[in-house]
Protein backbone atom coordinates (compact mmCIF):
# COMPACT_ATOMS: atom_id res chain seq x y z
CA UNK A 1 0.00 0.00 0.00
CA UNK A 2 2.79 2.53 1.08
CA UNK A 3 4.49 1.95 -2.22
CA UNK A 4 2.00 2.48 -4.29
CA UNK A 5 1.28 5.88 -2.48
CA UNK A 6 5.28 6.78 -3.13
CA UNK A 7 4.78 6.12 -6.75
CA UNK A 8 1.79 8.64 -7.03
CA UNK A 9 3.32 11.47 -5.30
CA UNK A 10 6.07 12.05 -7.51
CA UNK A 11 4.06 11.77 -10.32
CA UNK A 12 1.60 14.20 -9.19
CA UNK A 13 4.13 16.48 -7.65
CA UNK A 14 5.54 16.44 -11.26
CA UNK A 15 2.38 17.28 -13.06
CA UNK A 16 1.56 20.13 -10.57
CA UNK A 17 5.08 21.28 -11.31
CA UNK A 18 5.26 21.60 -14.79
CA UNK A 19 1.21 22.14 -15.37
CA UNK A 20 2.00 25.40 -12.87
CA UNK A 21 4.89 26.56 -15.14
CA UNK A 22 2.68 26.27 -18.33
CA UNK A 23 -0.02 28.30 -16.31
CA UNK A 24 2.56 31.51 -15.49
CA UNK A 25 3.91 31.62 -18.92
CA UNK A 26 0.19 32.00 -20.23
CA UNK A 27 -0.47 34.36 -17.32
CA UNK A 28 1.97 36.57 -18.49
CA UNK A 29 0.69 38.59 -21.02
CA UNK A 30 -3.07 38.18 -19.56
CA UNK A 31 -1.64 40.19 -16.32
CA UNK A 32 -0.06 42.81 -18.49
CA UNK A 33 -2.99 43.22 -20.72
CA UNK A 34 -5.47 43.73 -18.11
CA UNK A 35 -2.95 45.90 -15.89
CA UNK A 36 -2.89 48.10 -19.12
CA UNK A 37 -6.99 48.05 -19.84
CA UNK A 38 -7.19 49.00 -15.83
CA UNK A 39 -4.37 52.19 -16.88
CA UNK A 40 -2.19 51.16 -14.13
CA UNK A 41 1.69 49.38 -14.31
CA UNK A 42 1.69 45.99 -15.78
CA UNK A 43 4.03 45.47 -12.44
CA UNK A 44 0.48 45.84 -10.68
CA UNK A 45 -1.13 42.97 -12.64
CA UNK A 46 1.72 41.04 -12.42
CA UNK A 47 2.34 41.14 -8.45
CA UNK A 48 -1.47 40.81 -8.29
CA UNK A 49 -1.09 37.74 -10.54
CA UNK A 50 1.73 35.66 -8.70
CA UNK A 51 0.40 37.05 -4.85
CA UNK A 52 -3.37 36.21 -5.51
CA UNK A 53 -2.50 32.89 -7.41
CA UNK A 54 -0.42 31.76 -4.48
CA UNK A 55 -2.20 32.93 -1.40
CA UNK A 56 -5.81 31.35 -3.05
CA UNK A 57 -4.08 27.61 -3.49
CA UNK A 58 -2.61 27.42 -0.07
CA UNK A 59 -5.73 28.67 1.54
CA UNK A 60 -8.41 28.22 -0.85
CA UNK A 61 -11.20 25.47 -1.16
CA UNK A 62 -10.54 24.42 -4.47
CA UNK A 63 -7.43 22.62 -5.48
CA UNK A 64 -5.80 22.76 -8.85
CA UNK A 65 -7.82 26.09 -9.88
CA UNK A 66 -6.13 29.12 -10.55
CA UNK A 67 -6.27 32.45 -9.25
CA UNK A 68 -4.65 36.08 -10.62
CA UNK A 69 -5.95 39.39 -12.34
CA UNK A 70 -8.84 39.34 -14.47
CA UNK A 71 -10.17 41.50 -17.03
CA UNK A 72 -13.61 41.47 -15.54
CA UNK A 73 -12.07 43.44 -12.78
CA UNK A 74 -10.12 45.34 -14.23
CA UNK A 75 -12.80 46.88 -16.43
CA UNK A 76 -14.32 48.08 -12.75
CA UNK A 77 -11.15 49.39 -11.70
CA UNK A 78 -10.58 51.88 -14.59
CA UNK A 79 -12.92 54.85 -13.99
CA UNK A 80 -11.76 54.68 -9.69
CA UNK A 81 -7.81 55.07 -11.44
CA UNK A 82 -8.92 57.62 -14.15
CA UNK A 83 -10.94 59.34 -11.48
CA UNK A 84 -8.83 59.44 -8.27
CA UNK A 85 -5.44 57.62 -8.75
CA UNK A 86 -3.89 54.01 -8.07
CA UNK A 87 -4.21 54.63 -3.91
CA UNK A 88 -7.57 54.94 -4.31
CA UNK A 89 -7.13 51.71 -6.19
CA UNK A 90 -5.71 49.60 -3.29
CA UNK A 91 -7.57 50.69 -1.07
CA UNK A 92 -10.66 49.87 -2.64
CA UNK A 93 -8.31 46.24 -3.26
CA UNK A 94 -7.90 46.10 0.35
CA UNK A 95 -12.15 46.43 1.44
CA UNK A 96 -12.64 44.54 -1.25
CA UNK A 97 -10.76 41.97 0.11
CA UNK A 98 -12.47 42.39 3.64
CA UNK A 99 -15.93 41.82 2.31
CA UNK A 100 -15.08 38.71 0.95
CA UNK A 101 -13.68 37.43 4.14
CA UNK A 102 -16.70 38.61 5.95
CA UNK A 103 -19.01 36.60 2.31
CA UNK A 104 -17.13 33.28 3.50
CA UNK A 105 -16.98 33.53 7.51
CA UNK A 106 -20.87 33.88 7.21
CA UNK A 107 -20.95 30.75 5.50
CA UNK A 108 -22.46 32.79 1.91
CA UNK A 109 -21.21 31.22 -0.29
CA UNK A 110 -23.63 28.23 -0.34
CA UNK A 111 -25.99 30.77 -2.32
CA UNK A 112 -24.00 30.10 -5.53
CA UNK A 113 -26.39 26.40 -5.23
CA UNK A 114 -28.84 29.21 -6.20
CA UNK A 115 -27.26 29.69 -10.12
CA UNK A 116 -29.31 27.75 -12.33
CA UNK A 117 -27.96 25.35 -15.00
CA UNK A 118 -28.67 27.40 -18.18
CA UNK A 119 -27.00 30.63 -16.45
CA UNK A 120 -24.09 28.47 -15.82
CA UNK A 121 -23.70 27.32 -19.47
CA UNK A 122 -24.38 31.18 -20.12
CA UNK A 123 -21.49 32.03 -17.77
CA UNK A 124 -19.31 29.98 -19.79
CA UNK A 125 -20.40 30.45 -23.05
CA UNK A 126 -19.88 34.52 -22.47
CA UNK A 127 -16.74 33.98 -21.05
CA UNK A 128 -15.37 31.27 -24.04
CA UNK A 129 -16.56 34.50 -26.30
CA UNK A 130 -14.97 37.26 -24.10
CA UNK A 131 -11.52 35.24 -23.85
CA UNK A 132 -11.83 34.78 -27.89
CA UNK A 133 -12.41 38.49 -28.45
CA UNK A 134 -9.65 39.42 -25.65
CA UNK A 135 -7.21 37.32 -28.42
CA UNK A 136 -8.29 40.01 -31.57
CA UNK A 137 -6.67 42.56 -29.94
CA UNK A 138 -3.08 41.22 -30.80
CA UNK A 139 -4.07 41.16 -34.53
CA UNK A 140 -3.60 45.15 -34.73
CA UNK A 141 -0.99 47.22 -34.36
CA UNK A 142 -0.46 50.08 -31.62
CA UNK A 143 -1.88 52.51 -33.55
CA UNK A 144 -4.77 50.12 -34.19
CA UNK A 145 -4.79 49.06 -36.85
CA UNK A 146 -4.84 45.19 -37.95
CA UNK A 147 -1.57 44.02 -39.07
CA UNK A 148 -0.50 43.53 -42.67
CA UNK A 149 -0.41 40.62 -44.52
CA UNK A 150 3.14 39.32 -43.86
CA UNK A 151 2.89 39.56 -39.80
CA UNK A 152 -0.14 37.95 -40.67
CA UNK A 153 0.92 34.73 -41.88
CA UNK A 154 3.49 34.22 -38.93
CA UNK A 155 1.17 35.06 -36.64
CA UNK A 156 -1.21 32.72 -37.88
CA UNK A 157 1.66 29.61 -38.75
CA UNK A 158 2.20 30.14 -35.00
CA UNK A 159 -0.73 30.03 -34.01
CA UNK A 160 -2.01 26.57 -36.34
CA UNK A 161 1.53 25.34 -34.81
CA UNK A 162 0.62 25.32 -31.03
CA UNK A 163 -2.91 24.23 -31.40
CA UNK A 164 -1.62 21.14 -33.28
CA UNK A 165 0.94 20.68 -30.97
CA UNK A 166 -1.36 20.98 -28.00
CA UNK A 167 -4.20 18.83 -29.84
CA UNK A 168 -2.23 16.13 -30.66
CA UNK A 169 1.08 15.50 -28.68
CA UNK A 170 -0.89 13.93 -25.95
CA UNK A 171 -2.12 11.30 -28.51
CA UNK A 172 1.95 10.50 -28.39
CA UNK A 173 2.47 10.80 -25.11
CA UNK A 174 1.37 12.62 -21.38
CA UNK A 175 4.89 13.00 -19.70
CA UNK A 176 5.11 16.70 -20.24
CA UNK A 177 2.09 19.03 -20.49
CA UNK A 178 1.87 19.60 -24.47
CA UNK A 179 0.80 23.19 -23.92
CA UNK A 180 4.21 23.98 -21.90
CA UNK A 181 5.65 22.05 -25.30
CA UNK A 182 3.97 23.92 -27.56
CA UNK A 183 4.82 27.20 -25.73
CA UNK A 184 8.50 26.45 -26.13
CA UNK A 185 8.51 25.09 -29.40
CA UNK A 186 6.85 27.64 -31.05
CA UNK A 187 9.45 30.06 -29.03
CA UNK A 188 12.09 28.30 -30.27
CA UNK A 189 11.12 28.37 -33.89
CA UNK A 190 10.37 32.25 -33.34
CA UNK A 191 14.01 33.34 -32.13
CA UNK A 192 15.54 30.57 -34.34
CA UNK A 193 14.42 32.25 -37.28
CA UNK A 194 13.87 35.47 -36.03
CA UNK A 195 10.07 35.76 -37.32
CA UNK A 196 9.23 39.23 -36.97
CA UNK A 197 6.40 38.99 -34.73
CA UNK A 198 4.61 40.62 -31.89
CA UNK A 199 6.47 39.21 -28.37
CA UNK A 200 5.96 39.38 -24.60
CA UNK A 201 8.29 42.39 -24.42
CA UNK A 202 6.22 43.90 -27.00
CA UNK A 203 3.36 44.87 -24.76
CA UNK A 204 5.68 46.31 -21.54
CA UNK A 205 9.00 45.39 -19.62
CA UNK A 206 7.62 42.73 -17.26
CA UNK A 207 11.00 43.39 -15.40
CA UNK A 208 10.87 44.48 -11.78
CA UNK A 209 11.55 44.13 -7.94
CA UNK A 210 9.98 42.68 -5.11
CA UNK A 211 6.58 44.68 -4.26
CA UNK A 212 6.76 46.72 -1.08
CA UNK A 213 4.15 46.47 1.86
CA UNK A 214 2.57 49.99 2.30
CA UNK A 215 -0.61 51.49 3.28
CA UNK A 216 -2.55 53.56 0.16
CA UNK A 217 -1.76 57.28 0.56
CA UNK A 218 -5.58 58.35 0.67
CA UNK A 219 -6.76 60.40 2.86
CA UNK A 220 -8.90 58.40 5.53
CA UNK A 221 -12.33 60.06 5.67
CA UNK A 222 -15.77 59.08 5.62
CA UNK A 223 -15.59 61.12 1.67
CA UNK A 224 -12.93 58.44 0.62
CA UNK A 225 -15.13 55.56 2.23
CA UNK A 226 -18.01 57.04 0.30
CA UNK A 227 -15.70 56.92 -3.33
CA UNK A 228 -14.01 53.45 -3.02
CA UNK A 229 -17.43 51.59 -1.00
CA UNK A 230 -19.20 51.22 -4.21
CA UNK A 231 -16.01 50.07 -6.25
CA UNK A 232 -15.26 47.71 -3.55
CA UNK A 233 -18.47 45.87 -3.77
CA UNK A 234 -19.03 45.44 -7.17
CA UNK A 235 -15.19 44.00 -7.37
CA UNK A 236 -16.36 41.99 -4.34
CA UNK A 237 -19.13 40.86 -5.95
CA UNK A 238 -17.44 40.00 -9.29
CA UNK A 239 -14.85 38.08 -8.12
CA UNK A 240 -16.63 36.21 -6.10
CA UNK A 241 -18.98 35.34 -8.94
CA UNK A 242 -16.71 34.67 -11.25
CA UNK A 243 -14.48 32.42 -8.66
CA UNK A 244 -17.18 30.23 -7.17
CA UNK A 245 -18.72 29.72 -10.74
CA UNK A 246 -15.09 28.54 -12.12
CA UNK A 247 -14.84 26.33 -8.64
CA UNK A 248 -18.18 24.67 -9.74
CA UNK A 249 -16.49 24.32 -13.19
CA UNK A 250 -13.15 22.64 -11.66
CA UNK A 251 -15.74 20.50 -9.62
CA UNK A 252 -16.80 18.91 -13.18
CA UNK A 253 -14.02 18.64 -14.75
CA UNK A 254 -12.05 16.91 -11.91
CA UNK A 255 -15.54 15.02 -10.61
CA UNK A 256 -14.47 16.47 -6.84
CA UNK A 257 -15.87 18.88 -4.35
CA UNK A 258 -14.51 22.21 -3.58
CA UNK A 259 -15.25 24.10 -0.74
CA UNK A 260 -17.35 28.23 -1.61
CA UNK A 261 -16.90 29.61 2.07
CA UNK A 262 -13.17 28.39 2.19
CA UNK A 263 -12.38 29.82 -1.16
CA UNK A 264 -14.14 33.15 -0.64
CA UNK A 265 -12.26 33.53 2.65
CA UNK A 266 -8.71 32.48 0.74
CA UNK A 267 -9.84 35.28 -1.91
CA UNK A 268 -10.64 37.99 0.22
CA UNK A 269 -7.50 37.80 1.81
CA UNK A 270 -5.20 37.40 -0.85
CA UNK A 271 -6.91 40.47 -2.12
CA UNK A 272 -6.67 42.11 0.95
CA UNK A 273 -2.78 41.53 1.00
CA UNK A 274 -2.71 42.37 -2.00
CA UNK A 275 -3.81 45.79 -2.03
CA UNK A 276 -1.07 46.58 0.62
CA UNK A 277 1.50 45.11 -2.05
CA UNK A 278 0.71 47.41 -4.64
CA UNK A 279 -1.45 44.96 -6.51
CA UNK A 280 -4.44 44.95 -8.72
CA UNK A 281 -6.54 42.54 -7.11
CA UNK A 282 -7.76 39.90 -8.79
CA UNK A 283 -10.21 36.55 -8.32
CA UNK A 284 -10.38 33.11 -9.97
CA UNK A 285 -9.38 32.65 -13.97
CA UNK A 286 -11.49 30.19 -16.12
CA UNK A 287 -9.14 30.49 -18.98
CA UNK A 288 -5.99 29.29 -16.90
CA UNK A 289 -7.56 26.75 -14.59
CA UNK A 290 -8.50 25.03 -17.54
CA UNK A 291 -5.35 25.56 -19.12
CA UNK A 292 -3.62 23.61 -15.39
CA UNK A 293 -6.35 21.10 -15.03
CA UNK A 294 -5.67 20.10 -18.66
CA UNK A 295 -2.03 20.17 -18.21
CA UNK A 296 -2.51 17.23 -15.00
CA UNK A 297 -2.02 20.10 -12.88
CA UNK A 298 -4.98 18.59 -9.97
CA UNK A 299 -3.33 20.03 -6.37
CA UNK A 300 -2.56 23.46 -4.72
CA UNK A 301 1.48 22.99 -5.66
CA UNK A 302 0.29 23.84 -9.26
CA UNK A 303 -1.16 27.00 -7.86
CA UNK A 304 1.79 28.19 -5.77
CA UNK A 305 4.15 26.83 -8.50
CA UNK A 306 2.68 29.34 -11.02
CA UNK A 307 3.10 32.09 -8.30
CA UNK A 308 6.58 30.96 -7.53
CA UNK A 309 7.28 30.96 -11.41
CA UNK A 310 5.70 34.34 -12.36
CA UNK A 311 7.56 35.98 -9.38
CA UNK A 312 10.91 34.68 -10.85
CA UNK A 313 10.05 35.66 -14.30
CA UNK A 314 9.55 39.49 -12.75
CA UNK A 315 13.05 39.21 -10.65
CA UNK A 316 15.33 36.57 -12.81
CA UNK A 317 13.83 35.85 -16.04
CA UNK A 318 12.28 38.71 -17.58
CA UNK A 319 14.80 38.90 -20.69
CA UNK A 320 14.05 35.35 -21.53
CA UNK A 321 10.16 35.74 -20.83
CA UNK A 322 9.77 38.94 -23.30
CA UNK A 323 10.98 37.05 -26.19
CA UNK A 324 7.61 34.19 -26.25
CA UNK A 325 5.61 35.33 -29.33
CA UNK A 326 2.18 36.47 -28.28
CA UNK A 327 1.02 33.86 -31.22
CA UNK A 328 2.32 31.11 -29.16
CA UNK A 329 -0.01 32.30 -26.53
CA UNK A 330 -2.79 33.24 -28.34
CA UNK A 331 -2.71 29.99 -29.72
CA UNK A 332 -3.14 28.51 -26.02
CA UNK A 333 -6.08 31.03 -25.27
CA UNK A 334 -7.67 29.29 -28.46
CA UNK A 335 -7.63 26.14 -27.60
CA UNK A 336 -8.96 27.33 -24.23
CA UNK A 337 -11.78 28.75 -25.89
CA UNK A 338 -12.42 25.93 -27.78
CA UNK A 339 -12.73 23.59 -24.69
CA UNK A 340 -14.18 26.40 -22.52
CA UNK A 341 -17.23 26.95 -24.85
CA UNK A 342 -20.00 24.22 -24.43
CA UNK A 343 -20.68 23.05 -27.82
CA UNK A 344 -22.94 20.92 -26.27
CA UNK A 345 -25.76 23.91 -25.97
CA UNK A 346 -26.36 23.68 -29.87
CA UNK A 347 -28.32 20.37 -29.31
CA UNK A 348 -30.14 21.66 -26.16
CA UNK A 349 -31.51 24.42 -27.71
CA UNK A 350 -34.31 22.13 -29.07
CA UNK A 351 -34.41 19.90 -26.02
CA UNK A 352 -34.74 21.97 -23.20
CA UNK A 353 -37.52 25.07 -22.15
CA UNK A 354 -37.58 28.30 -24.82
CA UNK A 355 -37.19 29.55 -21.79
CA UNK A 356 -34.27 27.98 -20.59
CA UNK A 357 -32.61 28.65 -24.01
CA UNK A 358 -33.44 32.04 -23.83
CA UNK A 359 -31.65 32.46 -20.09
CA UNK A 360 -28.48 31.02 -21.40
CA UNK A 361 -28.07 32.89 -24.57
CA UNK A 362 -28.60 35.96 -22.85
CA UNK A 363 -26.48 35.60 -20.10
CA UNK A 364 -23.54 34.73 -22.68
CA UNK A 365 -24.43 38.05 -24.44
CA UNK A 366 -24.56 40.36 -21.34
CA UNK A 367 -21.40 39.04 -20.24
CA UNK A 368 -20.05 39.54 -23.78
CA UNK A 369 -21.50 43.28 -23.38
CA UNK A 370 -21.22 44.01 -20.13
CA UNK A 371 -19.92 42.00 -17.58
CA UNK A 372 -20.20 39.02 -15.51
CA UNK A 373 -21.69 40.27 -11.98
CA UNK A 374 -24.33 41.95 -14.07
CA UNK A 375 -24.78 38.67 -16.46
CA UNK A 376 -25.09 35.97 -13.69
CA UNK A 377 -27.49 38.55 -11.57
CA UNK A 378 -29.84 38.78 -14.44
CA UNK A 379 -29.56 35.45 -15.16
CA UNK A 380 -30.93 34.07 -11.73
CA UNK A 381 -33.84 37.08 -11.69
CA UNK A 382 -35.25 35.76 -15.44
CA UNK A 383 -34.61 32.24 -13.96
CA UNK A 384 -36.01 32.49 -10.83
CA UNK A 385 -39.45 34.74 -12.47
CA UNK A 386 -39.81 31.94 -15.14
CA UNK A 387 -40.20 29.46 -11.95
CA UNK A 388 -42.62 31.45 -9.98
CA UNK A 389 -44.56 32.15 -13.39
CA UNK A 390 -44.31 28.35 -14.00
CA UNK A 391 -44.83 27.05 -10.64
CA UNK A 392 -47.87 29.99 -10.05
CA UNK A 393 -50.10 27.47 -12.43
CA UNK A 394 -49.95 24.39 -10.83
CA UNK A 395 -52.23 25.69 -7.92
CA UNK A 396 -55.75 23.68 -7.93
CA UNK A 397 -58.20 22.71 -5.72
CA UNK A 398 -60.41 19.09 -5.58
CA UNK A 399 -63.93 20.12 -4.77
CA UNK A 400 -66.43 17.65 -2.85
CA UNK A 401 -69.95 18.11 -1.10
CA UNK A 402 -70.83 15.55 1.67
CA UNK A 403 -74.61 14.75 0.53
CA UNK A 404 -75.70 14.18 4.43
CA UNK A 405 -74.48 16.95 6.47
CA UNK A 406 -74.19 19.51 2.80
CA UNK A 407 -70.34 20.39 3.60
CA UNK A 408 -68.39 21.69 0.79
CA UNK A 409 -64.46 20.90 0.73
CA UNK A 410 -61.82 22.23 -1.32
CA UNK A 411 -58.72 20.52 -1.46
CA UNK A 412 -55.61 22.74 -1.95
CA UNK A 413 -52.66 20.80 -4.19
CA UNK A 414 -49.95 22.76 -5.04
CA UNK A 415 -47.81 25.79 -3.15
CA UNK A 416 -49.65 28.86 -2.26
CA UNK A 417 -46.94 31.87 -2.63
CA UNK A 418 -46.51 34.79 -3.89
CA UNK A 419 -47.34 34.46 -7.69
CA UNK A 420 -50.34 32.61 -7.38
CA UNK A 421 -52.82 34.26 -4.67
CA UNK A 422 -54.55 35.72 -7.84
CA UNK A 423 -55.17 32.00 -8.97
CA UNK A 424 -55.73 30.88 -5.41
CA UNK A 425 -58.55 33.29 -4.92
CA UNK A 426 -60.31 32.25 -8.11
CA UNK A 427 -60.33 28.24 -7.01
CA UNK A 428 -63.60 29.50 -4.54
CA UNK A 429 -67.17 30.89 -5.05
CA UNK A 430 -68.16 31.83 -1.52
CA UNK A 431 -71.42 33.39 -2.28
CA UNK A 432 -72.34 30.06 -4.37
CA UNK A 433 -71.03 27.99 -1.55
CA UNK A 434 -73.12 25.93 1.08
CA UNK A 435 -72.75 27.34 4.88
CA UNK A 436 -69.88 25.06 6.09
CA UNK A 437 -67.01 25.35 3.72
CA UNK A 438 -63.43 22.97 4.50
CA UNK A 439 -60.53 23.87 3.06
CA UNK A 440 -58.17 21.13 3.12
CA UNK A 441 -54.12 22.49 2.78
CA UNK A 442 -52.99 18.81 3.12
CA UNK A 443 -51.44 18.91 -0.26
CA UNK A 444 -50.60 22.28 -0.15
CA UNK A 445 -47.54 24.59 1.12
CA UNK A 446 -47.76 27.69 2.47
CA UNK A 447 -44.34 29.49 1.15
CA UNK A 448 -44.62 33.02 2.12
CA UNK A 449 -46.25 35.89 3.77
CA UNK A 450 -48.02 36.93 -0.06
CA UNK A 451 -50.02 33.47 0.66
CA UNK A 452 -50.73 33.97 4.55
CA UNK A 453 -52.72 37.36 3.26
CA UNK A 454 -54.09 35.47 0.89
CA UNK A 455 -55.73 32.83 3.01
CA UNK A 456 -56.85 35.76 5.36
CA UNK A 457 -58.76 37.76 2.34
CA UNK A 458 -60.15 34.45 1.63
CA UNK A 459 -61.71 34.10 5.61
CA UNK A 460 -62.38 37.20 4.80
CA UNK A 461 -64.95 36.85 1.70
CA UNK A 462 -66.25 33.60 3.73
CA UNK A 463 -67.20 36.02 6.57
CA UNK A 464 -68.79 38.85 3.96
CA UNK A 465 -71.19 36.13 2.80
CA UNK A 466 -72.42 35.13 6.08
CA UNK A 467 -70.69 31.63 5.67
CA UNK A 468 -68.69 29.24 8.02
CA UNK A 469 -65.28 28.51 6.77
CA UNK A 470 -62.58 25.60 8.49
CA UNK A 471 -59.31 25.45 7.73
CA UNK A 472 -57.49 22.08 7.77
CA UNK A 473 -53.92 20.88 8.01
CA UNK A 474 -51.84 24.28 8.41
CA UNK A 475 -48.38 24.18 9.99
CA UNK A 476 -48.30 26.30 13.16
CA UNK A 477 -46.56 29.12 11.87
CA UNK A 478 -49.30 29.51 9.47
CA UNK A 479 -52.14 29.64 12.67
CA UNK A 480 -49.50 32.33 13.86
CA UNK A 481 -49.08 34.29 11.27
CA UNK A 482 -52.75 34.76 10.34
CA UNK A 483 -54.86 37.20 11.14
CA UNK A 484 -58.66 37.50 10.32
CA UNK A 485 -58.84 33.68 9.62
CA UNK A 486 -56.38 32.93 12.69
CA UNK A 487 -59.81 31.33 14.79
CA UNK A 488 -61.32 29.65 11.93
CA UNK A 489 -58.03 27.09 11.58
CA UNK A 490 -58.99 23.45 12.99
CA UNK A 491 -56.46 21.93 15.00
CA UNK A 492 -55.10 18.28 14.68
CA UNK A 493 -51.84 18.12 16.60
CA UNK A 494 -51.20 14.56 14.83
CA UNK A 495 -51.76 15.73 11.19
CA UNK A 496 -51.04 19.51 11.05
CA UNK A 497 -47.60 19.43 9.29
CA UNK A 498 -44.80 21.47 10.39
CA UNK A 499 -42.44 23.72 8.09
CA UNK A 500 -41.50 27.46 8.53
CA UNK A 501 -43.03 30.34 6.20
CA UNK A 502 -40.73 32.81 4.57
CA UNK A 503 -41.90 35.64 6.57
CA UNK A 504 -40.37 39.04 7.75
CA UNK A 505 -42.20 38.86 10.98
CA UNK A 506 -40.10 35.72 12.27
CA UNK A 507 -37.13 36.29 10.73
Amino acid sequence: MFSLVNKHIPKNAKNDFLSGLTVALALVPEAVAFALVAHVHPLVGLYAAFMVGMITSVLGGRPGMISGATGALAVVMVALVVEHGVDYLFAAVVLMGLLQIAFGLFKLGKFIRLVPHPVFLGFVNGLAMVIFLAQLGHFKTTEGTWINNDALMIMAGLIALTMSIIHFLPKLTTAIPSTLVAIIAGSAIAIAFNLDTKTVGDMASISGSLPDFAIPNIPFTLETLYIILPYSVILALIGLIESLLTLNLVDELTETTGKPNKESVAQGIANTVTGFFGGMGGCAMVGQSIINIKSGGRGRLSGFVAGAFLLSFILLFSQYIEQIPIAVLVGVMFIVVIGTFEWCSFRLISRVPIADSFVGISVAVITVFTDLAIAVIVGVLMSAIVFAWQHAKQIYAKKSIDEQSGIKTYQVNGALFFANTHNFQQLFTPKDDPKNVFVDFENSQVMDHSAIQAIDKLADRYKKSGKTLHLIHLSAECKLLLKTARGLVEVNVLEDPKYHVADDKLA
